[in-house]
């Protein structure tokens, strides 16, 4: 998949940056209801993780919060 080699510290970065996503998903997910932008957001989110789940450089990373918030964030 990645072509170019991912140095340790780039994928701590991402995976930092995925969490970010994840928190952001669950915490509009969590609202009795979402506007318009909030919908966007967790769509945004969901396609952002997605992507990063998909990638080949992971190594001990967790990436079930990951998984876990893209199906929240599909219902």
């Amino acid at each position: 998949m990645d072509t170019l080699t991912t140095t340790p510290e780039e994928i701590a970065l991402n995976y930092t940056s995925a969490l970010d996503s994840v928190t952001l998903i669950n915490e509009l997910m969590a609202l009795d209801s979402r506007d318009d932008d909030q919908t966007d957001t967790v769509a945004r989110n969901v396609e952002h993780l997605e992507l990063m789940v998909a990638k080949d450089y992971w190594t001990t990373e967790d990436l079930e919060p990951l998984e876990s918030a893209i199906e929240a964030g599909k219902e």
